[in-house]
């Protein structure tokens, strides 16, 4: 039977994984981490858990079991990817060609060097509205960006939270601000942990408080392999047809990189739809 290689370790691409490589085909997953996922603290919307479970925990839990059922895992940087008479994926030291690729490498946060944002990842520092506005229900919350990832975490925190504060850093908005949010543009200087909360300080003088800091400095992910090979994509988002396909023979996208929601149930659910596509599509090249 045909080989695939899945480029990501978070749950979309171990999902594909898991039912490729127990369909019999020969299964590779490539990985730099588990990307977004490593930085929830308490994961408690996902099927399964009585008990919050950390991002770190539920990853590595995925990877073993991936392991277990004879997946082939390859912790690498993935530097490039070609199209010749295979897909061919490359790393710092390797090149690996397959009949099937499926990029599942998420879409990594950028996060900026601020003083305190590491420090207090998990304890108020987010990089997710959807998974952790419930915990600042009714509390005033600072969402840092200036784009369209900064927007979409604002309109999750808006039903949710007191109030919004949209703090650029030194930037002016790339986006039209909603009327009920404040717009704050001074460059910080540092978060810090406020004892029942966080205070985020400027450069030039002065704190705000909030109840927790939002990390949307922007979208980048996979989408850059994608567009090496000709994929069709819309900004950082990799189109991809109903079974995940993009317009290249042979090569699928699941998860966070094709957009939609950034939750850990839909990268799941992408991930199984990519990986049986790819195992029907084997099937049908005998």
């Amino acid at each position: 039977m045909s080989n695939v290689i899945i480029v990501g370790g978070g749950p979309a691409g171990v999902s594909a994984a898991l039912y490729t490589v127990r369909a019999g085909m020969d299964t590779t997953l490539v990985y730099n981490g588990v990307g977004a996922l490593a930085k929830a603290h308490a994961i408690e919307n996902y099927y399964g858990f009585a008990l919050p479970v950390s991002g770190e925990a539920l990853a590595m839990s995925g990877l073993e079991q991936a392991r277990r059922l004879g997946v082939r895992l390859v912790e690498a940087e993935v530097t490039g990817l070609a199209f010749e008479e295979k897909l061919t994926v490359s790393t710092a030291a390797d090149t690996y060609a397959a009949d099937f690729v499926i990029l599942a490498t998420g879409s990594p946060r950028t996060a900026p060097r601020i003083p305190g944002l590491s420090e207090n990842e998990g304890k108020g520092v987010s990089y997710c509205a959807v998974c952790d506005a419930f915990f600042h229900r009714g509390k005033p919350v600072a969402v840092l960006g200036e784009g369209e990832y900064a927007l979409h975490e604002i309109r999750a925190l808006l039903p949710v939270v007191r109030s919004v504060t949209l703090v650029t850093g030194g930037k002016e908005p790339l986006i039209q601000v909603p009327e009920d949010v404040r717009l704050d543009t001074r460059e910080i200087a540092a978060i810090e942990d406020a004892g029942e909360g966080l205070r985020i300080r400027f450069t030039s003088g002065g704190v705000l408080p909030v109840s927790g800091v939002f990390v949307a400095y922007g979208v980048a992910g996979s989408a850059e392999l994608a567009r090496k090979v000709g994929a069709l994509t819309e900004g950082n988002r990799i189109l991809v047809d109903p079974t995940m396909a993009t317009n290249i023979p042979g090569l699928y996208a699941a998860g966070d990189c094709t957009g939609g929601m950034l939750q850990v149930a839909k990268a799941v659910y992408e991930g199984a739809l990519a990986g049986t596509a790819v195992i029907q599509a084997s099937r049908r090249k005998g």
